[in-house]
């Protein structure tokens, strides 16, 4: 923050500029008119360099400030997407590397669709997170999607701004990050949320989970506001899957 003191000095420098000339309009009488000029004119530069010193110091602080996102803003932006889809690429915290098609549909709806040769599926329907690995020839795996960080940006309401949520936040000069957690069970793991602004977009996440493994999810071309046939989030078909 800038002090008042300083804005009071640089008001001042413009105030009393006039007041300036004026009192030393006396040195005219005293010395020659060169000197005098010469005398004005090192004052002046002095006091004009000092002034564009400021204002480029006001205006690269400005910028920044404007640029990192505030946490209402972000709460907004995430409360406003009702749906979503992107192409993602998600690194594993095995080294490995996914790619895939990504649909949202808040609140609580998540479905991952993973490329070939993997074709797995991740699904978070009705407070449940599906996964299901036809390679594995096991039934698909089902867990509480609050146990997971991805609930926060699927709960009904996102308030960032809420009490021992968000853990920290930061600007790099090109995004904005936000790492939250459950305030209530902070065991659960975090994620971090990178966005970028003008207009706000969320570009990638990575998960911290309970387990201490990580992975990180990069979005592609987002596409906000279409319409999700419900169909996409229907845990019917992970039955008729393991029923092959």
């Amino acid at each position: 923050m800038i002090s008042k003191g300083w804005l009071s000095d640089i008001l001042g420098v413009f105030r009393d500029f006039p007041n300036f000339l004026l009192i030393n309009a006396h040195v005219i009488a005293y010395q020659p008119l060169s000197a005098y000029i010469k005398t004005i004119a090192i004052r002046r530069t002095t006091k004009m360099r000092f002034v564009a010193s400021f204002l480029v110091l006001v205006f690269s602080m400005s910028t920044a400030m404007a640029d990192k996102l505030p946490l209402k803003e972000i709460s907004q932006y995430l409360n406003a997407m009702t749906s979503a889809e992107a192409a993602f690429t998600q690194l594993n915290d095995d080294g490995t590397i996914s790619t895939g098609k990504l649909y949202i549909k808040r609140p609580g709806k998540m479905r991952f669709e993973y490329d070939p040769p993997e074709k797995a599926v991740v699904m978070a329907t009705n407070n449940t997170v599906i996964v299901y690995d036809p390679k594995s020839n096991q039934q698909a795996e089902k867990y509480p999607l609050r146990r997971t960080p991805l609930s926060i940006i699927l709960a009904r309401r996102v308030d960032l701004d809420q009490a021992r949520m968000v853990v920290d936040h930061g600007f790099d000069g090109t995004a904005t990050s936000v790492t939250a957690q459950d305030p209530k069970n902070p065991e659960y793991g975090s994620i971090q949320l990178n966005f970028t602004g003008n207009p706000v977009e969320l570009r990638q996440w990575i998960v911290n989970d309970a387990n201490g493994g990580q992975t990180t999810v990069i979005l592609r071309d987002l596409q906000t506001g279409g319409q999700l046939p419900n169909s996409l989030f229907n845990i019917n078909e992970f039955e008729r899957l393991n029923d092959r």
